[in-house]
This record gives C-alpha cells, structure tokens and sequence, in this order.
C-alpha cells in the first residue's frame, strides 16, 4: 500500500520494533482494551502472555501438537484477529498476531528439538553477559519431527497473513502515531 512517496509496508516494518515492549506496567491490573495507550508492540512476541484481556481470551485457542489442532487453533486465532481489526481493536489484533507467531515458532523449536529446549544450558538464566553468549553457542542436536514442523508450516501461513493484513497495518501505523511517537 502506497501513501504518497512512501510504502506504508516498508515503513511499519523498518520502524515496528523501535518503541520497546514496556514490562515495568502492572500487568495484574491494567485492562489493555480499555487502555490501548499503554501498549507497546515491543519485538516479536513481546507481551504474548502478559497483555489482558486479550491473553485470556486467545490462549485457550492456542494448541500446535499435530497438523489437525493447529490447523483448528490457527484458523481460531486468525478468526479472533480479524474480529479484532473489525472493531479496530488494533491491541487485541497484535496479540492474535503474536500467538500466531509465537505458535509458529515454539512448534518449530519442537520440530528442532524433541524436548522444546534448544540450548544445554538456558542463557536466561545466566547473569554473566559472556556466558549467556557462551550458552546460545551450546546447542543441542538436532531431532527433526516432521510433525511438528508440518504445525509450524500451518502456523506461519496464518502468521503471515496476519501481519501483512492491510488493515492491521493501518491500525499498527495509527497506533505507533497516536502512542509510540
């Protein structure tokens, strides 16, 4: 989509990661629908199981085991996306968006890894900056489950669908103005 000089698909995605997900909100108590200005895309899946009602709401959905319930959980999550952005609730569409994603990628991290951990050791919990390099660099052996790769295939259809939604990015782009400026 093309707004005077520039491509409104090339500005949002240079530019979506630039205001960062704010994890210092009191998660327990805000009502994001209600309070749409204190969210944050952030990076990725940033937020994915803080930001209420929406998590409640979409988390119930969202299932990758075999090809058929991700099939089934995809196709619901993408509902609830479209619903989102038909009452240009832009907040509650990101989520669906990011539960998209974040379906896609830990089925992936199961196709990779029978167990889901990818590294020996989490670098999370490793508080020294060089050995949390240290730690990303040990990976475990590959185990590829074509299973669950065929659920990360369905999930990232339904994932880029979603955040190549006209619409969505529209909302993404008024939001940032309104918000993250």
């Amino acid at each position: 989509m093309t707004h005077g000089s520039y491509n409104l698909h090339e500005v949002i995605y240079k530019n979506r990661n630039m205001t960062a997900f704010d994890y210092s909100l009191d998660f327990k108590t805000i009502d994001f629908r209600q309070h749409p200005e204190f969210y944050r895309v952030g990076k990725g899946e940033q937020g994915v199981l803080l930001v209420e009602p929406y998590k409640s709401e979409i988390l119930p959905h969202w299932r990758f085991k075999t090809p058929d319930i991700a099939r089934e959980s995809s196709q619901k999550i993408y509902e609830l996306f479209l619903n989102y952005l038909a009452a240009d609730d832009f907040v509650g569409a990101d989520m669906a968006r990011k539960f998209l994603q974040m379906g896609y990628t830990r089925s992936r991290r199961y196709a990779n890894h029978k167990s889901g951990r990818k590294y020996k050791t989490n670098p999370q919990k490793i508080t020294s900056p060089d050995a949390q390099l240290q730690a990303r660099k040990d990976i475990l052996p590959y185990e590829v489950d074509p299973i669950k790769a065929e659920s990360a295939a369905i999930f990232k259809e339904k994932w880029v669908q979603a955040k190549t939604n006209e619409k969505y990015l529209q909302l993404m782009a008024k939001h940032k103005q309104m918000y993250e400026s």
